[in-house]
């Protein structure tokens, strides 16, 4: 079958009903804080996020600056003063951000030094909304900002008979700027961050438009803060500008910028800011748009908590992967490539790294935005044929991050969902590459020890570095290859990835009951110590990678013992001491920390690989514990506030977890269709679907104490599985459950009632 083929028919099933816009007149933003997670340092983080203002999934967002420049901890909940509100890409404050300047207001003297310029603020006077962000300073200057998707809507209101400056800051690498005073207008680029260093040509034109004359301007550079009055134009590392209004001025500012040219940024201006006069027409366009992203899922019966805490975990969830196209004269798609520094027709995404993503954030994008997915799937492939490499940690350009080759995993949970918007026999050539090569980027740019992979069936430790965490993610991915293969009926890869994908067999020591290191020449590292961090594990222990078997969780309970043994050994997971050993990494780093602060045993929700260990009761015959702590965890490690997260939120994966958590399933093996039932946070859940139908989970007597199912239903018919599939999903319907404060000890144990499986009870 053709590929346009596929696409036809992806569009014609996916697409076919008439699509139902959610309903905008629910005001949910209103629940939504962006300061949730922002009370986060390098020794203890609580989401490392920053208030984001921004549109879903859009090109640019903004945000208060409280840290130096280059400082990837942009704002911190506990600092005090403000230096800037920038443009922001960052995903993580270890990956730090890229392509950013910033603005400033001053009054009183002009202070250009980030330091000086600062001003001190107060939570009281700051409102941090997805549409509209606000904060007045002390000195009585108010900044406000409401954004578009490639740009942002900024007012600044000095105090009255005192002086008004605004300071453009070119942050950290190379920029350039032009003042046009006659139209009061600063034209730009600025290259800093990771991306830029890999991909020199790659540049972030900015266009800046006041609307109120300028009395004084002039350039300055940030480095030994030298200025030019009077001058027009600087380009240098941290070349900025400066300007001077009249005394007590309220100045409007609309930006957008482009990585195409400045041009396409004057058209991204014009279209996306064109049309508002005010900054409350845009705040009023953005709230509209925020209000249809958060009404796909309606929830009601729950405390006021829980809506903050639900709605600010969507917001947060929707807005990875960011879109890197922009949009012609005539509205067609179009991008610079980080991948090969051309501009193509089409859809590109980027900052997102799928080590964490690909768990929750992408099934969720599945499920609430498939039009956006099925381009991001198709774009995936694109950068292949760019690139000649599957991303895997896109920012913008390919990075290589973390560890695994989840580009599949995602190529093969949207085929296995109904999406046709790739080429599968090119994305299976892909990956084939990817398993078979070691790319320059780091460890996920292809493979480390492929080709002991391959002949040993692990990879070994010490040889490599996280060497058993490898061997268990390439095992999974190659399942996914294995499938993807398997559903487009291509018989070479399904033979080459059925021998590796029970890989994970070879790295569990039946002797002490984990997973460990192996050596080239087959022998388990001494002095095992499943508390110890490290070493042959990525950013964990063997307590937190024995779970790391999506794809055959029978297989795994077969290797533990059987059913018994394999759930008091989840059971062991939240009564062991919370000990750390902190092992290679000679001393602690935060997520040992947040592990300890929670205080659920070696439970490690903080960080990715364990977040999907709750959900495998299911698969040995004792959901009623999958449903008792995965509210036990939503309760207690979640909240709406600054420390609203029991670690990094990454890029939409730790707020997608506690949505979907919150919906009553979680996706444990993307690359099947299925959703493996929890307990629903709310007594009524309606999700409005693209495709016009609506998916209802009505959960009676469901409160804090009710978190078990007694009885279920799906239509009105007896429901016993402990999954719900994709198609049941998106055909819609109604799902009922009776929930009770004492387990069904009954109820989904049977073995039909299993999720996916690789290997049969």
């Amino acid at each position: 079958m053709k590929y346009t083929k596929y696409l036809l028919f992806f569009l014609i099933t996916q697409f076919s009903a008439q699509a139902q816009a959610p309903n905008t007149s629910l005001d949910l933003v209103q629940y939504v804080n962006t300061l949730q997670g922002t009370n986060s340092k390098h020794e203890l983080t609580k989401g490392n996020t920053y208030p984001t203002t921004a549109l879903p999934f859009g090109m640019n967002t903004w945000s208060p600056q409280t840290g130096n420049n280059g400082d990837g901890w942009k704002y911190q909940y506990f600092k005090e003063t403000i230096r800037g509100f920038q443009q922001a890409h960052q995903c993580s404050s270890w990956s730090n951000d890229y392509a950013v300047f910033s603005l400033m207001p001053v009054t009183g003297t002009l202070e250009l030094n980030e330091d000086k310029r600062a001003a001190k603020f107060s939570h009281a006077n700051e409102i941090a909304k997805p549409h509209y962000y606000k904060v007045q300073f002390e000195n009585n200057i108010t900044t406000e900002m409401s954004p578009t998707e490639r740009g942002v809507h900024m007012r600044f209101s000095f105090p009255k008979n005192q002086a008004s400056y605004i300071v453009l800051d070119g942050y950290t690498g190379m920029s350039g700027v032009s003042i046009d005073v006659k139209n009061r207008k600063i034209t730009g680029f600025v290259q800093n961050g990771k991306g830029f260093d890999q991909v020199k040509e790659l540049k972030n034109y900015f266009v800046i438009e006041f609307d109120k004359p300028f009395k004084t301007q002039g350039t300055w550079e940030n480095r030994k803060g030298e200025k030019a009055a009077g001058n027009l134009t600087a380009e240098g590392k941290g070349a900025g500008a400066y300007l001077q209004f009249k005394e007590g001025e309220t100045v409007q500012v609309k930006i957008a910028s482009s990585y195409i040219s400045y041009e396409q940024a004057q058209l991204n201006l014009k279209r996306e800011l064109g049309s508002f006069k005010k900054l409350e027409d845009t705040k009023e366009a953005a709230r509209k748009v925020w209000n249809k992203q958060l009404s796909k899922v309606v929830v009601e019966g729950g405390t006021e908590e829980q809506m903050r805490t639900f709605y600010s975990c969507l917001f947060r969830a929707s807005l990875f992967s960011r879109k890197f196209y922009e949009e012609k004269a005539d509205g067609s798609p179009v991008y610079f490539s980080p991948y090969d520094v051309k501009v193509h027709d089409g859809y590109m995404y980027t900052d997102t790294g799928f080590w964490d993503t690909f768990r929750a954030q992408f099934p969720l994008n599945a499920l609430l935005s498939p039009q956006m997915h099925g381009r991001y799937v198709g774009a995936l492939v694109d950068a292949y044929d760019q690139f000649g490499w599957l991303p895997s940690w896109s920012f913008p350009a390919e990075a290589g991050s973390m560890i695994g080759n989840h580009g599949i995993s995602l190529l093969t949970d949207a085929w296995a969902k109904g999406f046709r918007t790739f080429d599968p026999q090119k994305a299976l050539k892909a990956y084939y590459h990817e398993t078979t090569n070691k790319g320059p980027q780091g460890p996920s740019n292809g493979r480390h020890g492929w080709k002991e992979y391959f002949t040993l069936g692990y990879v070994p430790y010490p040889e490599y570095g996280e060497a058993t965490a490898k061997t268990l993610e390439y095992a999974y991915d190659d399942f996914c290859g294995y499938e993807l293969a398997r559903m487009t009926n291509n018989q070479f890869y399904q033979d080459v990835f059925s021998r590796q994908m029970y890989n994970y067999k070879n790295v569990y020591n039946a002797k002490d009951g984990f997973m460990e290191g192996k050596n080239i020449n087959g022998k388990w590292k001494q002095n095992f110590d499943p508390y110890e961090w490290g070493g042959p594990f990525t950013e964990g222990n063997a307590w937190h990678y024995l779970w790391s078997v999506f794809q055959d969780p029978q297989g795994l309970i077969n290797l533990t013992g059987g059913d018994d043994n394999f759930t008091k050994k989840l059971d062991a997971v939240f009564t062991s001491p919370n000990t750390v050993n902190v092992g290679t990494y000679g001393g602690k780093i935060h997520e040992m920390t947040e592990m300890e602060v929670d205080n659920m045993g070696q439970y490690a929700h903080g960080n990715q690989p364990i977040q999907h260990m709750i959900y495998m009761y299911n698969y040995a015959g004792q959901p009623w514990k999958a449903q008792f702590h995965v509210r036990d965890v939503m309760e207690k490690l979640y909240n709406s506030t600054e420390n609203g997260y029991p670690g990094d939120e990454d890029q939409g994966q730790t707020s997608s977890w506690y949505v979907l958590s919150a919906l009553g399933f979680y996706s444990v093996c993307p690359g099947t269709d299925q959703y493996v039932l929890g307990s629903p946070v709310f007594a009524k859940t309606t999700i409005n679907l693209e495709n016009g139908k609506k998916f209802v989970i009505e959960a009676k007597n469901n409160n804090k104490d009710n978190v078990y199912i007694h009885s279920a239903t799906l239509n009105g018919k007896e429901y016993t599985q402990n999954f719900l599939t994709y198609g049941d999903l998106t055909k819609g319907g109604t799902f009922k459950l009776e929930m009770k404060n004492t387990p069904n000890k009954t109820r989904g144990t049977k073995d039909t009632d299993r999720p996916f499986s690789l290997t049969k009870k």
